[in-house]
């Protein structure tokens, strides 16, 4: 799964994506044209995976993680780097939104800067559109076929709502029409987070930003959530480990890395869980998408796995951690149990799949 990262120039992107994926990526004053693509990995902190593996101390321990893509610095106007495929083909967008003063461009106006940027996404949408249609159009005067007419109506309905300025991601689809035009891959009908990048002195205000900056609509629109950070006392905060770290997170009144929210926020938009696999070469958390069945969760670990799949052993986090990862003692409380193929593998279940591939 992958989080596209976009944001107008001087926003903080880079820095943001330098934290995200613990790359170290240049900065620069004026990043707009950029055309590289900047890509990385994202590991996402559990403090679930941290206590499992104190209590079975692996060799390794591997957390959930997910690709991030960081985009050029868009300008408003200018939409072309949009249309990078690796981009498109993002799961949810990281939209970061400077909330902080800066000489040329000024005090902040983080609801301008979301709305240049939706508009941004929309208008790009549209140009696929209209291209479509017109295509389309073509075809159907020739010889209509009832397939290319309907898609002619689901985009019309569409077009009608990008228009209206209406982001995608907030128009009601069929599991049809959801179907018949994800080859598309609309940037406005992606799941988005709003980041805003905070001023260092600004740090305490971050729970508040929806109300200090007018954002209750914004946070209130479908599959669209609103969050913050500050890449500068982060970046900070990442040089440091263990008690000073801590220290320095107390000062600021802080319990946590903030980053470590924004990774929870995107695994959650990506619409992301995650189960577990135990033993002594590794504690590992494995990430798949919210109502996976119990054989393909097995696929994300082997393909052998899964093709051999015979039954899955399930428990609960929490039952597993009460018994200080006991498994006899699960047993004999009988919180252990064996699913099929057909079972939801839901968020924090240790699994261990029984398997069986004949040889050939």
């Amino acid at each position: 799964m992958k989080i596209g990262l976009i944001g107008l120039p001087k926003s903080g992107k880079t820095t943001l994506f330098n934290l995200l994926t613990g790359s170290t990526v240049a900065t620069a004053r004026y990043d707009a044209g950029r055309a590289e693509l900047h890509t990385g990995v994202a590991r996402v902190p559990d403090p679930r995976v941290d206590r499992l593996s104190a209590l079975f101390k692996p060799k390794k321990t591997t957390y959930a993680s997910f690709e991030v893509v960081d985009l050029a610095g868009i300008a408003k106007g200018e939409r072309g780097g949009l249309e990078t495929k690796e981009f498109r083909n993002a799961d949810a967008l990281l939209h970061v939104v400077r909330a902080f003063a800066d000489e040329v461009a000024g005090p902040p106006d983080p609801r301008r800067d979301i709305v240049d940027l939706e508009t941004e996404l929309i208008l790009a949408d549209l140009e696929v559109v209209e291209r479509r249609l017109e295509r389309l159009e073509a075809s159907l005067r020739k010889q209509r076929k009832e397939v290319e007419a309907k898609e002619q109506e689901i985009l019309r309905r569409l077009t009608s709502a990008l228009e209206a300025e209406t982001p995608l991601r907030a128009v009601e689809l069929s599991s049809e029409e959801a179907k018949a035009i994800r080859g598309f891959t609309f940037l406005s009908e992606k799941p988005i987070l709003h980041c805003l990048n905070l001023d260092e002195k600004a740090i305490l205000d971050g729970p508040a930003v929806v109300e200090k900056y007018g954002l209750h609509e914004v946070a209130a629109r479908p599959r669209t959530r609103v969050g913050w950070v500050s890449a500068v006392i982060e970046t900070e905060v990442a040089q440091l480990a263990g008690p000073e770290q801590q220290a320095f997170l107390a000062e600021l009144g802080l319990k946590e890395p903030a980053i470590h929210r924004v990774l929870s926020d995107c695994y959650t938009l990506l619409g992301l869980i995650s189960f577990f696999t135990l033993g002594e070469d590794e504690v590992r958390a494995w990430p798949i998408p919210e109502g996976t069945r119990a054989q393909d969760a097995a696929d994300t670990v082997h393909s052998d796995i899964a093709r051999g799949f015979i039954r899955a052993e399930v428990n609960s986090y929490d039952d597993l951690v009460a018994v200080n990862g006991s498994f006899a003692d699960l047993r004999a409380k009988g919180q252990l149990r064996l699913e099929g193929k057909d079972y939801i593998v839901r968020d924090g279940e240790v699994c261990h799949f029984r398997f069986n591939v004949a040889k050939g």
